[in-house]
């Protein structure tokens, strides 16, 4: 630097004010569980039952590894087709698929089968898998809306729907269904028919509609009653009659839910029908009876 030169003064630039920093997954391995996925494929190895305590919860995608994926896929196939599933109907199913080298051969099955003694703990170690897949997922939904986001001709609309349908689907997907044994069915069922039995009135929720409470027995858990007529026809009236019914006279909690009335719209059809003021004179303001 030459002596007559003078120095300037340098400064950090400044961040914009409406910028915001997205954190870098730069040099991050996805969240993954390589372990617990060779041990809950070493369970199904030496334990063709174990399958069923977690089929509804693990897909051949759930796995990191892509050798694991083909693993249990095979033995996913082989269950479904109430074929046993050990280390050699396995190998011998990846070998006729062409996959079993790519696996790492039979070395990689008898491997697997050792990470475990039993498959007593598969369901805990499944679920870890699980959260993990869910991890990866919401990482690769992000920075999809991330860089669509970023796009001035994406509609904003149609991104906030995408993000919804694509979390919908994560969350659907990673949903177990519970089944349950006839056995305990019709024990239940015949639990209910005993209380009902000792109950007195209706063994549902009454509407306050004598003739339809008659024919329906009130109102029961888990129905769902469609109610159709064109419109004009008091639906809306008939609904917010029966709600008063059922929260005023049972003193049972109700949720009406509309999506062609607001909220003080409903409460405003329901004080006209308790005070006998015309719904007209309450738009105008007139509570002259």
């Amino acid at each position: 630097m030459e002596a007559n030169q003078p120095l300037q003064r340098t400064s950090a630039r400044r961040p914009n004010p409406g910028s915001v920093a997205l954190p870098s997954t730069a040099g991050k391995l996805p969240p993954q569980a390589i372990e617990l996925e060779e041990a809950v494929l070493g369970s199904l190895l030496i334990d063709r039952n174990a399958l069923s305590k977690v089929i509804d919860i693990l897909t051949p995608e759930t796995f990191y590894v892509d050798a694991h994926q083909a693993v249990f896929s095979v033995v996913k196939d082989l269950f479904s087709e109430s074929q046993p599933v050990d280390i050699l109907t396995v190998a011998q199913a990846l070998r006729k698929a062409g996959q079993l080298e790519r696996i790492g051969g039979e070395a990689k099955l008898i491997n697997l089968s050792t990470r475990v003694s039993s498959s007593a703990h598969i369901e805990y170690h499944a679920r870890i898998v699980v959260q993990k897949h869910i991890q990866r997922e919401l990482i690769r939904i992000a920075s999809e809306l991330t860089e669509k986001a970023y796009d001035e001709s994406t509609d904003v609309l149609d991104l906030l729907d995408s993000a919804e349908q694509s979390l919908f689907s994560v969350s659907q997907g990673n949903l177990k269904r519970n089944y349950e044994s006839s056995l305990n069915l019709v024990k239940q069922a015949l639990d209910r028919i005993s209380a009902i039995s000792q109950r007195e009135g209706l063994s549902g929720v009454p509407s306050g509609f004598r003739d339809l409470d008659r024919v329906t027995s009130g109102w029961q858990n888990s129905d769902l009653v469609i109610l159709a007529a064109r419109p004009g026809m008091g639906k809306t009236a008939f609904v917010l009659s029966m709600a008063r019914n059922i929260a005023i006279s049972h003193k049972i909690p109700v949720a009406v839910f509309s999506l062609e009335m607001s909220s003080v719209q409903l409460i405003t059809r329901m004080i006209s029908s308790e005070t006998g003021i015309g719904a007209e004179k309450l738009r105008r303001g007139n509570l002259d009876t």
